[in-house]
């Protein structure tokens, strides 16, 4: 197979790579800590949806103002993200992992202690800020300590943990919101406290592992970012994340409104339903990181491999939306748990960004992708607002509105992110191509007279 961007490994190495058992049992280690990391993550940012009912109620919000809070967490998500990102390869990643954990877990204690509509706007973008960078700098963590040909599976299962973050946390988050002695309010304060713990697990054990950004081929020069930026792949890429990231923002901020208006779910099991498409969403990840790395184990290409797979779940996510709005009783169900899982395989598009980099310029690449592709979450929950409202459908004092108008606004909405997604999935199956760029990267760093991004790596046996 072509091969693809060079991975260092550690100095005084003398280049061997790390196959001794010890080092795999610390890499899987680290995976596992970050999927935990992730899992907490995404707890965070669903759980929006889920107090969405009590806290628009108790705090007197309209569905624009409800949609313009759940936008308000990627305010600074993308800008955090990028300017991370463009640090990372110069800073430790237990720190930076650790220092993202303490930010989340702080937050939470504010709405606990009884906050405010403006309370819980800025605690969502300081939230959103800390956040943005999770995903990149998980990944980036994860493959030092991972050759290339085997980080498929590591990415999937760091991949998994915001959809088990939902799929565990919405049952149990449902049942503190709706316990009458605890409530909405509290379900923010054991996230706070789960984050505080976590946190000091990861003190203790985070590390950098051996593939981690060095390499005596990163000196010196490189190809301009502008050139990795104005790529076909990245743009690409980038396009099919803003639809993820509209989808998941949508999501979070109104899918449990959905189950629970339209769907007519009692609301002591919404948080059940809510859970099917995260779930199916983990499972998918993880049969397409094991199918990844079997792929490439093979001598099969990154496009096949990781992008190919990518673009077709996304495909299938947008259709299965388009089909939801017309659909009802099981059917729904079915529609409802892959539609709005299927695109949950984002993950998968950095991971072949990965591919095409130097590890020296990888966190800033992936991390401006996210950043900007995290736009659409910022878009999308102030659209979803705009249009049940436009719709004509508004909470009484009492929680209560007519299910029609939600059937209406909603679908709209639904339609029009299904739409999205059968786009930037074609787009990412036809220009997605880690190969074609490593080449045409390489090409201009030779021709610049600079060190190669992408310097030949002998792929190991497997």
């Amino acid at each position: 197979m072509e091969t693809l961007a060079n991975d260092g490994v550690a100095p005084g190495t003398g280049g061997r790579r790390f196959h001794d058992a010890a080092t795999r049992r610390k890499a899987w280690s680290i995976t596992a800590m970050l999927t935990v990391f992730m899992v907490l993550n995404f707890a965070d940012k669903a759980l929006l949806g889920l107090v969405a009912r009590p806290a628009m109620t108790e705090l007197g919000l309209t569905p624009v103002e409800f949609g313009f809070i759940g936008s308000s967490f990627f305010f600074l998500f993308s800008l955090s993200a990028i300017a991370v990102g463009f640090v990372a390869d110069r800073i430790s990643s237990r720190w930076l992992v650790l220092a993202l954990t303490v930010t989340w877990a702080a937050v939470q204690f504010p709405i606990l202690a009884g906050g405010g509509a403006t309370v819980l706007l800025v605690c969502r973008i300081i939230l959103g800020a800390g956040e943005g960078p999770a995903l990149p700098i998980a990944l980036h963590a994860t493959h030092g300590w991972f050759p290339a040909e085997d980080r498929a599976l590591p990415s999937s299962v760091i991949a998994v943990g915001p959809t088990i973050g939902a799929a565990l946390a919405a049952p149990a988050l449902s049942w503190i919101i709706a316990s009458p002695a605890l409530g909405w309010r509290w379900a923010f304060g054991i996230l706070g406290i789960a984050g505080i713990a976590w946190g000091i697990g990861w003190a203790c054990i985070g590390k950098d592992g051996p593939y981690f950004g060095t390499h005596p081929a990163s000196e010196g020069g490189s190809v301009p970012l502008r050139r990795v930026f104005g790529c076909r792949m990245w743009l690409a890429a980038t396009l099919a994340g803003f639809a993820c990231f509209w989808a998941q923002g949508a999501m979070t901020t109104w899918v449990p409104q959905y189950i629970a208006g339209v769907l007519g779910i009692q609301a002591s099991r919404v948080g059940l339903v809510y859970a099917l498409p995260w779930t199916f969403g983990t499972l998918l990840l993880v049969a397409l990181g094991f199918a990844g790395r079997r792929i490439m184990r093979r001598g099969g290409s990154a496009r096949l491999a990781v992008a190919s797979l990518f673009g077709a779940s996304l495909l299938v996510s947008g259709v299965c939306l388009m089909w939801l709005t017309h659909a009802s009783g099981t059917l729904a169900l079915v529609l409802t748990t892959v539609g709005w899982g299927a695109f949950l395989v984002f993950p998968m598009a950095p991971t072949a960004i990965a591919y095409a980099v130097h590890p020296t310029q990888r966190a800033a690449v992936i991390s401006a992708m996210v950043g900007i592709a995290s736009i659409g979450g910022v878009i999308s929950p102030a659209v979803f607002g705009w249009l049940v409202q436009h719709a004509g459908y508004a909470l009484s004092a009492y929680g209560t509105g007519d299910p029609a108008l939600l059937v209406q606004g909603l679908g709209n909405a639904i339609s029009l992110t299904g739409g999205l997604l059968i786009a930037t999935g074609l787009a990412a199956i036809l220009w997605i191509r880690p190969e074609e760029t490593a080449r045409q990267l390489q090409h201009h760093a030779t021709a610049g007279q600079a060190t190669p991004l992408m310097a030949p790596e002998t792929r190991s046996s497997p």
